[in-house]
């Protein structure tokens, strides 16, 4: 097994592991971890799909990865949101 097999194969082993993760309720689907793991999964699937290219399975990272940071994104906004919201609001009329 080449560096670059390893180097995929280990993103594939995370990607499963997050889903199964989910399966099991052992990871919260809406938690940070799960797009995290799943981020750095395709990443590194993506690094062995530069050596062995395959169109289907690139088309499939750049979804995963594009889906991936929606829900970094996702996350980051709920936790604000439930910090007290943006700070940069103005406040309410007659305050």
């Amino acid at each position: 097994m080449t560096l670059v097999d390893a180097v995929g194969t280990t993103g594939t082993l995370l990607v499963v592991l997050a889903y199964l993760g989910t399966q099991l309720r052992a990871l919260d689907a809406a938690g940070l971890a799960f797009p995290v793991v799943n981020l750095i999964g395709s990443l590194l699937i993506t690094v062995s799909l530069w050596v062995n290219f395959n169109l289907a399975s690139a088309l499939m990272e750049g979804f995963w990865i594009a889906i991936s940071l929606f829900g970094i994104a996702r996350w980051a906004r709920e936790r604000q949101q439930a910090r007290g919201g943006n700070r940069c609001q103005s406040p309410p009329a007659g305050a």
